[in-house]
């Protein structure tokens, strides 16, 4: 089985652009940026440099390579071997990618998001040639409501060396996962055999990421929670059984809550909702959560088991969430046993093989 990263990143660049259809080319991102002149800066450092998208901005970040542990080169694969080297530095076999602007929306108008979508893809489908078949990554879909648009370029990512599609917790005019508004998106996915990944994130092209209010556990996390709520509560495993669900960079710790919750609601209000609460809820559900190494993960297991275990390094990224050492650490963790030898290779090899279908 390989060593694989189940959450990495990108930092798109401006030949991620390069793929928009004619019609859409008038709305290419362009880079602006805040000039400070000899005052000290007033925003965070990095948060100098925007997209500027459809009259919107978003943050094109500056990155510090010593935090990120990578450089201009590999973040935005200007360099697709570098980045091959470092995997091979860190003993990571395959990485699973993840964009950075797309996890907020970049455009209020769904023909201009899906045209930025289409081409984010088409850009990742080089670099993934390019790979060798290790820079897997998670393709962007059209969602303006026309499906058949949306299942071609479902076709096409799994073509291209897409392993899934991302998905947010709360999108579409605030609908949940469980909505059946949805079940189409599911039943292709689960005809192409495409993982269905939750990442955190937010929908609402009214928010950006030049306001950090945007990027508040409210906005950006609980998205995904819900999401795991919402599909348990609408029966979305038993509808699409083989279907895979992904809940990726929200931390795990929030699992056993989260079935207390659903434990409660099945017990105290069956007047209300109606659902099949599984005994083995994310086995038999075939949800896989990204776990991170500074949870407590032997109490975690005990709770939830181990087979459905992921963890990723969020590479590029300088949140909270990233640990370039992640599944060294992991494997650290295995050889002290502080958890065991087979669960740390469960988490670093077996689950994400199985969720991605490498």
């Amino acid at each position: 089985m390989p060593v694989v990263d189940a959450d990495a990143h990108i930092d798109e660049t401006d030949e991620t652009w390069e793929y928009m259809d004619e019609e859409f080319v008038k709305y290419k991102p362009v880079t602006v940026m805040q000039t400070f002149g000899e005052s000290p800066p007033i925003l965070p450092w990095g948060y100098n440099r925007y997209w500027f998208v459809d009259g919107k901005i978003r943050v094109r970040r500056y990155r510090d390579d010593v935090r990120t542990a990578s450089t201009t080169e590999t973040r935005e694969l200007l360099d697709v071997q570098a980045r091959l080297a470092q995997l091979d530095e860190l003993g990571i076999d395959v990485q699973v990618i993840y964009p950075t602007s797309f996890l907020m929306a970049m455009s209020e108008k769904p023909e201009v998001e899906a045209a930025l979508r289409k081409s984010y893809n088409r850009w990742m489908a080089k670099k993934w040639r390019e790979s060798n078949n290790r820079l897997r990554w998670v393709a962007l879909l059209p969602m303006t409501g026309v499906w058949q648009e949306t299942f071609d370029e479902m076709r096409f990512a799994k073509e291209n060396g897409a392993c899934g599609i991302l998905k947010k917790g709360i999108e579409c005019g605030d609908r949940a996962a469980g909505d059946s508004y949805f079940f189409p998106l599911y039943q292709e996915a689960k005809d192409l055999d495409m993982p269905v990944c939750l990442h955190v994130g937010t929908s609402n092209p009214n928010l950006t990421d030049a306001d950090m209010r945007a990027l508040s556990l409210y906005h950006f996390t609980l998205p995904v929670l819900d999401a795991f709520l919402s599909l348990v509560m609408a029966d979305v495993p038993d509808k699409f059984p083989g279907l895979r669900f992904g809940f990726i960079e929200a931390m795990s710790s929030w699992v056993p809550y989260l079935m207390a919750e659903l434990k409660a609601r099945e017990t105290r209000t069956k007047w209300s909702f109606n659902f099949d609460l599984k005994s083995d809820l994310l086995k038999d559900c075939n949800f896989y959560v990204a776990c991170q190494t500074v949870e407590d993960l032997p109490y975690l297991m005990k709770q939830v088991g181990e087979d459905n275990l992921m963890a990723g390094t969020d590479y590029s990224h300088a949140d909270s969430s990233a640990e370039i050492e992640t599944l060294s650490l992991i494997h650290q963790m295995g050889e002290s046993a502080s958890i065991s030898k087979e669960a740390a290779r469960k988490i670093r090899d077996d689950n994400p093989t199985r969720f991605y279908g490498l």
